[in-house]
């Protein structure tokens, strides 16, 4: 290999490899654009608690933004043109967006993906009980979670219980002004001398992640009085019996809405911002995206934090079997075309990265650590420790995203999860990437990820959806 020798403007420009702050070179007429992109994000993360919720909140944006349902397009049997705009939706779950580019589809897409679903409590299916004057909801938690960070706090219920008859009744409980709050408990330090010796992952066991519901007991009912109660209040406010839990999605989450954080209130707290706030900063983008030469797409997704399973996961064939018929509503179908048009995609797969935290500095090789406040994160690998299981973008790709990005005047930092030998994590990329298609993870970076409460910069949301508006017209 030829040996290169740098100059001295070489070297110069390497000193750049670390990132500035984003705030430094703000307008004031960007400071208002920013301050009026999180105002819109804190609004989403309040509303949209549950997959079901966040899908609701983007086909009712969706719709008022001119997208038209999938099936509302089949049933006209209209063809397809560049700027039509049009949104599939799989079990409530999942939604992938489209606005026709004026290339063909075989052309391939810009695609934006997240996720809308997030670390939780899950109620089973067989879940109300009664012990020592006490009512409780047993629970499965979903996703990776530190299992003590859930104990003593104030937590609402959120989702859907459909009975027999297909009649769905939705659930949330916790929110709003003078509702009530659920809590798990925790054993008092005066009596948790065992407990506090304890490893963190034992300290509080799933099996006592039960949510306290109740204590007052049905008057003139001697067995499972506080469980009748219970039941009674159930029956009285939303007309279901216990045999409904095993047709319900419930879902325990923290009770709150998105908040400012810092004197300066340059941060926001939140819960389940991994991945919401790549999802929010992608729709936000999707709806402003206009006349595109590309097909843009706008893929939001669920069941990520388990592995993405199942069929509202991305491992599911919920997305090709759209953009199958997108291709068909478009001309005439054919396996090639749909090939050709997934091969041809470009993908940000759209999630979040561990923000440096320098109380926990040991966790973190900091020359390739994502900082609060530097702009939109690019990983061009995941997985863990030797790669595992990671998509891991090629060169040429970056190099293009890289002129995409400073064309646009976005700020980006590039970053891993952590030390190689400490941990990793995973996305929806290496799914997309078995396409053939070049992906490359990108979001924002996180503070407490996978906690009750996380962690964002505004800066980061705001350039965030810079990045994702930028790429979407990209030819």
């Amino acid at each position: 290999m030829e040996q290169v020798q740098l100059g001295p403007e070489d070297r110069k420009e390497g000193k750049q490899m670390e990132r500035k702050n984003a705030w430094k070179e703000y307008t004031e007429a960007q400071l208002k654009e920013l301050e009026n992109v999180n105002e819109a994000y804190r609004k989403f993360l309040t509303v949209g608690k549950t997959e079901r919720e966040c899908v609701k909140e983007i086909c009712r944006q969706a719709d008022a933004a001119g997208y038209q349902s999938l099936e509302t397009v089949l049933e006209t049997g209209k063809k397809l043109q560049s700027g039509d705009k049009v949104y599939a939706v799989c079990m409530k779950k999942s939604v992938a967006m489209f606005q026709i580019g004026k290339q063909p589809l075989e052309k391939g897409m810009n695609i934006l993906g997240a996720h809308i679903d997030s670390p939780r409590l899950d109620v089973k299916q067989n879940p109300l009980y009664e012990d020592s004057d006490m009512a409780y909801l047993d629970t499965h938690y979903y996703g990776g979670i530190k299992k003590y960070q859930w104990v003593t706090l104030p937590l609402a219920i959120h989702g859907v219980v459909v009975k027999k008859d297909g009649q769905t009744v939705e659930i949330c409980i916790g929110e709003q002004e003078g509702d009530p709050v659920f809590c798990v408990t925790d054993l008092l330090i005066h009596l948790a001398g065992d407990q506090m010796e304890k490893k963190a992952a034992k300290v509080v066991e799933g099996e006592k992640l039960d949510l306290l519901i109740g204590s007052m007991p049905l008057a003139g009912t001697e067995k499972d009085a506080v469980k009748a109660n219970v039941l009674e209040l159930l029956q009285k406010q939303y007309g279901i019996e216990e045999e409904d839990f095993i047709s319900a999605e419930l879902e325990i989450v923290p009770a709150g809405g998105a908040r400012e954080l810092g004197l300066d209130r340059s941060m926001i707290m939140s819960y389940g911002q991994d991945d919401r706030v790549c999802a929010y900063t992608s729709l936000a983008a999707m709806l402003e995206a206009q006349d595109v030469e590309k097909t843009a797409c706008c893929l939001l997704v669920d069941k990520e934090e388990i592995g993405s399973v199942g069929a509202t996961g991305m491992q599911s064939h919920f997305f090709e079997n759209v953009v199958a018929e997108l291709i068909n509503l478009e001309g005439e179908y054919s396996e090639l075309k749909l090939k050709r048009c997934l091969a041809n995609c470009r993908m940000l797969s759209s999630d979040v990265n561990a923000a440096y935290d320098p109380l926990y500095a040991e966790a973190f090789e900091k020359k390739n650590a994502s900082f609060l406040g530097r702009g939109v994160v690019f990983s061009k690998f995941t997985g863990s420790r030797g790669k595992s299981g990671s998509n891991d973008a090629n060169a040429e790709y970056l190099a293009e995203l890289r002129k995409i990005m400073d064309d646009a005047g976005v700020n980006y930092q590039t970053a891993e999860l952590g030390k190689v030998d400490i941990g990793g994590g995973g996305t929806i990329a290496y799914i997309l990437s078995l396409y053939g298609m070049q992906v490359i993870d990108s979001g924002v970076a996180v503070l407490n990820m996978h906690a009750p409460w996380e962690i964002t910069s505004k800066a980061d949301v705001y350039e965030a959806k810079k990045c994702y508006e930028a790429f979407l017209q990209a030819k």
